[in-house]
């Protein structure tokens, strides 16, 4: 009878293997992510550079981590829905973004898009009718340490005086852009969000206020983008 040394039941890579490989395969979804953001025409390098960098699997849901890196819409707690990114790369292409402008966005979510604009530069104020959502959102917000951002809980539509923004971004669609919105437009100002007229599907619209005061509107191609609704969740 000869002697035998045991044999593993499996092999293990050693830890620093398995990290190693983990960050490859991270590195080649990235990397695919943005090449399929080029192909839908998205060119701009800033904006590439940060969608590349925001980590979309943070705000994603846990069950939904491995769709975070690919253009798909993914369902989320009180019935609302995170927009696919494509169609907010679309937005925020025709946000025009520059550094240090102050932004307005209606309809924080998980907080991906504040993220986002807090990237680029913007000074950010957020607002979500659902508490659930924005809690999470600040939880998500802080992981990344996202820039400057004031969030709030409350209605995004509803008139708030004294206040004037460079930008503003509605991530929802509205049959029509309220007139409480653009009244918070300073000269050059810029309002992206997507118009649902009736029995049509939402189409991006563009608001500018040009220097001269007067309100410009032109709408864009199709967008898929949950509808926007008035007043404060109750109980969410």
């Amino acid at each position: 009878m000869t002697d035998q040394a045991p044999r593993p039941d499996r092999i293990d890579l050693p830890l620093d293997g398995q990290e190693d490989r983990r960050a490859e395969e991270q590195a080649v979804g990235v990397a695919s992510f943005i090449l399929s953001l080029r192909a839908r025409g998205i060119r701009d390098t800033a904006l590439l550079r940060a969608m590349e960098l925001v980590p979309r699997e943070v705000f994603a849901p846990r069950r939904f981590t491995d769709l975070a890196r690919t253009d798909v819409a993914l369902p989320l707690p009180c019935g609302q829905t995170m927009t696919g990114p494509g169609t907010v790369a679309a937005m925020l292409l025709s946000l025009r973004v520059s550094s240090g402008q102050r932004v307005f966005e209606v309809g924080t979510g998980t907080g991906y898009v504040t993220a986002l604009l807090a990237r680029l530069g913007a000074e950010i104020s957020t607002i979500e009718r659902f508490n659930t959502l924005a809690e999470a959102a600040r939880q998500h917000l802080k992981i990344v340490e996202a820039g400057k951002v004031r969030m709030e809980v409350g209605d995004g539509l509803a008139p708030r005086p004294r206040e004037r923004f460079d930008r503003i971004l509605l991530n929802g669609a509205v049959p029509a852009i309220p007139d409480a919105l653009t009244a918070l437009l300073g000269p050059g100002g810029r309002l992206v969000g997507a118009l649902a007229e009736e029995g049509a599907p939402p189409r991006l619209v563009t608001v500018e206020r040009t220097e001269e005061g007067a309100l410009r509107q032109e709408l864009g191609g199709v967008l898929r983008l949950s509808p926007l609704v008035r007043g404060v969740a109750e109980t969410l």
